[in-house]
């Protein structure tokens, strides 16, 4: 495993009652999680603490040596995740519609492995350039892929927070797998939509390409986040491959 400098950060922002993201940073364990709670009534923390919890429970119990092993353990955690969610909704029926978006970022050897579900994202920042790794499972991002509305109105859309996939809402968890080598220099993103709904990749670029440390970058996220309006949660995770 490569040796990484992790920060995570989560706010309230602006508009809030209650936070319903969930982060994780646990650079020993080469791990990063990420989960934004859906389903209001307290229901939508505690499906992101409950996907937070089983990864750091597996994570813990089991360290991965190779890419493969590492991919299993991802979906052991995904699958485990999502029916404890259930089971949680079919003991406490008030609970019914909760579910979280989720980004679990793991480095094995010289590499990574992403599971991604939902509308929080994935970013890599290399060698000057941001590159998003994930795709929103979304009703905004469907209409996108099918041309039916352009990306300036994508980022207006009344019905931009509509996801089509979380965990925690149907038995089958389709999870989007993604892994590839992660060289010194890089730095990881996860954020949740709190961030993107309210500052662009451009804004997001700036800021990575600042002269500063991990830290001060979240911070910096954050701040522009909620400068820009703060309509809802913000957490930030960023992660830096050393050596």
């Amino acid at each position: 495993m490569p040796r990484l400098i992790a920060y995570g950060k989560s706010d309230l922002g602006l508009r809030r009652s209650n936070n319903e993201d969930t982060f994780l940073v646990r650079t020993e364990l080469g791990l990063s999680i990420l989960a934004d709670g859906m389903g209001g009534a307290a229901a939508g923390e505690l499906a992101s603490q409950i996907f937070v919890d089983t990864g750091l429970e597996i994570f813990t119990g089991a360290h991965a040596r190779t890419e493969q092993q590492g991919l299993e353990l991802l979906h052991k955690c995904y699958k485990l995740a999502n029916e404890r969610i259930l089971r949680h909704v079919i003991e406490n029926p008030r609970h019914e519609g909760m579910g979280c978006t989720a980004e679990l970022l793991l480095f094995v050897d010289e590499k990574f492995v992403l599971g991604h579900v939902g509308d929080s994202r994935t970013y890599l920042y290399r060698n000057g350039q941001l590159r998003q790794l994930t795709k929103d499972h979304s009703l905004v991002q469907d209409q996108l892929d099918k041309g039916l509305i352009t990306p300036a109105q994508a980022r207006k859309h009344r019905l931009r927070n509509v996801i089509l996939r979380a965990v925690g809402t149907q038995e089958t968890l389709v999870v989007d797998f993604i892994r590839g080598k992660a060289s010194p220099g890089d730095i990881f993103l996860l954020c949740s939509d709190g961030l993107t709904d309210m500052i662009d990749d451009r804004a997001i670029l700036e800021v990575l390409s600042l002269p500063a440390t991990i830290p001060e970058k979240t911070e910096a996220l954050i701040r522009s986040a909620i400068a820009a309006g703060g309509y809802d949660n913000v957490t930030v995770i960023l992660t830096e491959v050393i050596g």
